[in-house]
């Protein structure tokens, strides 16, 4: 029994040694072609993502109305403000462009009174959970 059982480990390890030499791994380039505009829609939805979260962060809102004078007040807030982020909630009935993500309530107040100087109706806004 035993020389049967060695015989056959052998024979197993024999296969095993022998399979291995003529496996090998699939050996060459691959290139990858996609449109730049795939990279700029995967960095929207990225945007996108992160804002809807919510969190303990505080916001701005600048603008409360309809769809149009919401894109293009946030396209003009985007240009004065290039270090600022902004977004466009919807809230039934109105769409409402949000800015800003501070971490404490003192940054966003003094960002509050910039935003004020050029926006008349502004808002500290705090998401709830």
């Amino acid at each position: 029994m035993r020389i049967l059982a060695r015989t056959k480990a052998f024979y197993i390890t024999l296969t095993l040694l022998v399979c291995s030499i003529y496996a090998n791994a699939q050996r060459g380039n691959i290139t990858v072609r996609q449109d730049s505009k795939f990279e700029n829609l995967l960095n929207e939805k990225r945007k996108s993502n992160f804002s809807n979260v919510v969190n303990e962060r505080y916001q701005i809102q600048i603008f409360s109305g309809d769809s149009e004078k919401a894109k293009s007040t946030l396209n003009e807030f985007r240009q004065e403000f290039r270090d600022t982020d902004g977004t466009i909630f919807f809230f039934t009935p109105n769409y409402k462009v949000w800015v800003g993500n501070y971490k404490t309530r003192i940054e966003a107040e003094r960002n509050l009174i910039e935003i004020r100087k050029r926006y008349n109706n502004v808002h500290l806004i705090k998401p709830t959970k």
